[in-house]
């Protein structure tokens, strides 16, 4: 009998482990071997076929979602994709200067990310994707290979861009295939663009409802800020003031006397475009 309770106390946990959202993310932890550039460098990297793709793929809907046409992505189109990703894994990124790699760290991982749900299509949800048995998504499982280190998702995003660049904004240019995610953007990163693309990407997804509301006067935010409150002041208030800084109207006036969060909130399912 105390077998038997054992067993289903384990059989419960491991089933919550499988279908309950994760209540932190990782930490940003810098692999230092990742920390070398050359700020001489005027080498560039080809981002052309990726932007390409996504601007033949992303397509914005009624709600400001941008969603991705998966399903009518072609063969070749998916070649080409192929193609992009083996080009950025033979580049000597170290080599290049932190404009370029700013760029480059976030098309791969955007590149990698639409490339591994394109390999499991159709699922409704990139959770539904493992990485291993416990796993609730492909961010563990090695993907590119990068100056012969095999590289994870979650690689590029805690140990690479938000150690390096401790840019909140980071969070709204990498993508994870949801619906509650910041927007894929429709166009590739650039070293020139980068900047004004991150600021137009938290400007949107800030007053955008998936960023930030007001429900019967509380405050419910995307559980973005929840899982990586350490990068936004790692307290309601820093939170707050992020939002303020690119808050416009009405959501701007509401938060201008906000104290604290009082709920999070995301949407997991797949940003199909149908």
């Amino acid at each position: 009998m105390r077998f038997l309770r054992v067993a289903a106390v384990s059989a419960l946990v491991l089933c919550q482990m499988l279908t309950q959202p994760a209540l932190a993310a990782p930490a940003a932890k810098l692999w230092e071997r990742w920390s070398a550039h050359d700020a001489t460098s005027a080498a560039t990297v080809d981002h052309t076929p990726w932007d390409a793709f996504l601007a033949r793929y992303v397509r914005r809907d009624e709600n400001g979602i941008n969603r991705l046409a998966y399903a009518a992505v072609s063969d070749a189109d998916l070649a080409a994709l192929s193609d992009y990703i083996a080009s950025l894994e033979a580049v000597s990124v170290s080599e290049l200067n932190r404009a370029q790699q700013l760029a480059y760290w976030i098309n791969l991982y955007n590149a990698a990310t639409v490339k591994v749900v394109l390999d499991h299509y159709p699922v409704t949800s990139i959770r539904d994707i493992k990485s291993g048995f416990f796993s609730a998504g492909p961010w563990g499982k090695e993907l590119v290979r990068v100056e012969s280190e095999a590289l994870t998702l979650d690689d590029i995003e805690h140990r690479i861009l938000r150690p390096i660049w401790r840019d909140p904004r980071i969070h709204y240019a990498v993508n994870c295939a949801a619906i509650g995610c910041p927007n894929l953007q429709a166009r590739a990163f650039t070293a020139d663009a980068a900047g004004r693309m991150l600021e137009t990407a938290a400007r949107d997804f800030v007053n955008h409802e998936r960023g930030a509301t007001f429900e019967t006067n509380k405050l419910v935010v995307s559980s973005i800020y929840a899982w990586f409150k350490e990068d936004f002041g790692d307290t309601d208030r820093g939170v707050i003031e992020h939002l303020k800084r690119y808050a416009t109207g009405a959501l701007a006036e509401k938060l201008s006397g906000a104290t604290r969060i009082d709920d999070d909130r995301y949407d997991w399912r797949l940003n199909d475009a149908g």
